[in-house]
């Protein structure tokens, strides 16, 4: 199975930016769809974007659509999320996700996580 690397993470002031990058090791990367997700204290882990596995696709949450821009090196076996223009909501725990269906049934892989925090 993979194992997912966060890192990246830290304080920045609001309208900063910040680059998070996920290593993978254990498989290639190219056999997972990844995704970044975020969790703030107290409140659920939720979605921020995600990429196809050859990098084609890309999806992103409302909040941070036009801020970020995730990418992916499956020659590196790394995944990025650039963010730009931070705000105070953006200060979570930052999380990796692999995922891979193999005969109907989907694996998902997560990091340990990368804080970011964000002050006004």
């Amino acid at each position: 199975q993979v194992q997912l690397v966060e890192s990246g993470g830290g304080l920045v002031q609001a309208g900063g930016s910040l680059r998070l990058s996920c290593a993978a090791s254990g498989r290639t990367l190219s056999d997972y769809d990844m995704g970044w997700f975020r969790q703030a204290p107290g409140k659920e882990r939720e979605f921020v974007a995600s990429i196809s596995r050859r990098g084609g696709s890309t999806t992103y949450a409302d909040s941070v659509k036009g801020r970020c821009t995730i990418s992916r090196d499956n020659a590196e076996n790394v995944v990025f999320l650039q963010m730009s223009d931070l705000i105070s909501d953006d200060s979570a725990f930052y999380y990796c996700r692999a995922s891979r269906i193999i005969i109907k049934t989907r694996y998902d892989y997560w990091g340990q996580g990368t804080q970011v925090t964000v002050s006004s």
